[in-house]
């Protein structure tokens, strides 16, 4: 009888081990399985349009203001997390790799000086700092230099150039996203007041294949996840419209406009475009 109990527990053993030898280990897969939808994509490419068939069309300038409840998943993560990142985030690192182009904003937006990454490091306070350190072996005051790294998380606007027109081949109004650019807001040299500064323009097609593998933040299913290229294509946003084409240099609506004048202008243009689709149709 004893032999028999010897040689149970030696199987139980065995068994146990053997078990323990086949203990899942951690294989780089954070989640149920990989994520290769969003990394794999790639934008869709628009309809063609041909000059003739462009009726009518009017160029806008809107602001999105990251830190609306709708436009949070653009603005986080401010640190790369759980493999996403925020829209700065993504278009600096394609700036730094030369994968894509930033253009000046001394032109306004009509992308005609190139800006170099350097300098784009600079407009987002990457700058370097001397301060006065004590060296404990000397005893002796030294001037040290301190590179700063870049202050994503100080860009709280984008400002977005489209185009809207009307497509008489789909009988339809359609619109275009032709430039995107961030704009940093930082306290003043005193502190009295925040200082807005538009940073670099990109053009936003030449950026739409990084937008495209880059995910985004699904605030009701972790298992869909949109990517930056969705959420413009689709108007997943909310923004307020800040000037439209004009004879006066293209001027802002705050330059004829202001206090509650302003929103209510914007207003009136978002409404024109509805109207004027509406317009455009033969009944």
């Amino acid at each position: 009888m004893f032999f028999l109990f010897a040689i149970f527990s030696l199987c139980m053993v065995s068994t146990y081990a053997q078990e323990d030898t086949n203990e899942p280990k951690f294989d780089g897969v954070d989640g149920i399985v990989p994520k290769e939808h969003i990394a794999n994509r790639k934008p869709v490419p628009y309809a063609y349009v041909r000059e003739a068939d462009v009726l009518w069309s009017k160029t806008i300038w809107r602001v999105i203001d990251l830190r609306e409840k709708i436009n949070l998943p653009l603005y986080y993560p401010t640190i790369n997390i759980d493999g996403r990142k925020s829209l700065t985030n993504v278009l600096v690192e394609a700036l730094s790799k030369g994968d894509l182009r930033a253009y000046s904003t001394t032109t306004e937006d009509e992308f005609a000086k190139l800006l170099p990454y350097e300098d784009v490091k600079v407009a987002l306070g990457a700058t370097t700092d001397t301060v006065v350190v004590r060296n404990p072996e000397t005893g002796l005051n030294e001037q040290k230099v301190i590179a700063n790294e870049p202050r994503i998380e100080e860009v709280k606007k984008l400002m977005l150039k489209e185009v809207w027109f009307f497509d008489k081949n789909y009988t339809r109004m359609d619109v275009r996203i032709i430039g995107i650019c961030p704009i940093r807001e930082s306290m003043s040299d005193d502190g009295s007041r925040v200082d807005q500064k538009l940073l670099f323009w990109v053009y936003f097609p030449q950026a739409r294949p990084f937008l495209a593998r880059n995910e985004v933040f699904n605030l009701k299913n972790d298992a869909i996840r949109y990517s930056f290229d969705d959420i413009f294509n689709k108007r997943y946003f909310g923004s307020y419209i800040f000037r439209e084409s004009n004879v006066y240099n293209n001027r802002a609506i705050m330059g004829y406009a202001a206090g509650m004048e302003t929103t209510l202008e914007a207003e009136r243009i978002k409404n024109e475009l509805f109207v004027k689709e509406h317009d455009m149709w033969e009944f």
